[in-house]
């Protein structure tokens, strides 16, 4: 989607102390023979701290680097990919009574590790087509400490980590432009996450712990040998790059005019084989020096990443990034923003 007159008015992030993977060897909570081949750094944990709490933290300072008042926004979308709070209750709403109001629409995003893609498809689209909105809140939030999950052993080729993200989007021009956004879908793919776990009654109401690297073993075990699974993951690759390249031509702009890339925080060989080389760019040009250190943050990876690109002086003005998602669907999501001027907050 061609994105006219959005621009990003500010960002927060909250990422807590990362816990090395060479510590949770030591307490044989990683295997040893996979930090030396995935070459990851560690795991941002946030202990008990709940994930809307970690939301609240990224959105106040979203909205202290614009010194923009909280209660002046019209949309606020979350974006989550685990759990929140008790069941049968939203997390939207704990922002709204504390921080926004009452007159936002407010609507919980739930898309997976791409929820924030999903959030600035939507939000761009909400703001873009009334008369009366100007500013939009996103946020993403996740804490995988939890007993239904082992953070370390979450998937092949990556560990989770906690952390929460924020945009401030807005009509007014600021130092950043949403050019173009969105995402296609693999639906053949969807038994991947999914393995042969039964639908009903759902895992979480019996307890059952989530394995994502067991439910790709068993969809492996039962797709790939009648290649139907292996056709799957071709169309992956196929769709990233469609994806890309949609979108690059909707931002007006070609894959030699992009900076930086921020895709998914996982192993260096995910990211070089499954982003980087399938782009034609240099492991250089990636965020995962930086992505390695704090793990998979759920939805928020490729925020946080510019966020942190925008501190350690990674972009300057006329810059532009690429972010890149994969996310259970299968859905790719991508983002291209342009920078416009020097971040207020850190010029």
């Amino acid at each position: 989607m061609n994105v006219t007159g959005v621009y990003l008015k500010s960002i927060g992030a909250h990422v807590p102390r990362p816990v090395s993977i060479a510590t949770a060897v030591e307490e044989g909570r990683y295997p040893a023979q996979e930090a030396e081949l995935h070459e990851l750094g560690g795991a941002a944990v946030a202990g008990d701290v709940p994930a809307p709490e970690l939301a609240l933290l990224a959105a106040r300072q979203a909205f202290e680097r614009a010194g923009h008042p909280p209660q002046d926004v019209d949309l606020l979308l979350y974006a989550s990919s685990w759990h929140q709070g008790p069941d049968g209750w939203q997390p939207q709403y704990l922002l709204q009574r504390r921080l926004v109001g009452a007159d936002v629409l407010a609507v919980e995003v739930r898309q997976g590790c791409n929820g924030m893609f999903a959030a600035l498809e939507l939000a761009a689209g909400y703001l873009g087509g009334s008369d009366r909105a100007r500013h939009a809140l996103l946020v993403a939030a996740d804490n995988f400490g939890t007993p239904l999950i082992d953070r370390w052993r979450m998937g092949p080729g990556y560990v989770a980590g906690d952390g929460a993200s924020a945009v401030l989007l807005t009509t007014e021009p600021s130092f950043a432009r949403l050019l173009a956004v969105g995402s296609i879908s693999v639906p053949e793919a969807e038994q991947m996450h999914r393995g042969a776990e039964p639908l009903f009654p759902p895992g979480p109401t019996l307890g059952r712990r989530l394995d994502f690297a067991a439910r790709n073993a068993d969809y492996k075990r039962q797709a790939i040998g009648d290649g139907v699974g292996t056709a799957a993951l071709i169309r992956i690759h196929q769709q990233t790059l469609t994806v890309v390249e949609r979108t690059l031509a909707e931002a007006g702009v070609g894959i030699g005019d992009i900076t930086r890339v921020a895709y998914m925080n996982y192993s260096r060989e995910i990211v070089e084989q499954r982003c980087m080389a399938a782009l034609g760019l240099a492991m250089s040009r990636s965020t995962w020096e930086f992505g390695r250190t704090v793990g998979h943050l759920g939805a928020s990876d490729q925020i946080i990443s510019l966020d942190h690109l925008l501190e350690q002086g990674g972009l300057k003005p006329g810059d532009h990034i690429l972010m890149l998602g994969v996310g259970p669907g299968v859905t790719i999501s991508c983002a291209v923003v342009e920078i416009v001027e020097p971040a207020p907050w850190h010029s």
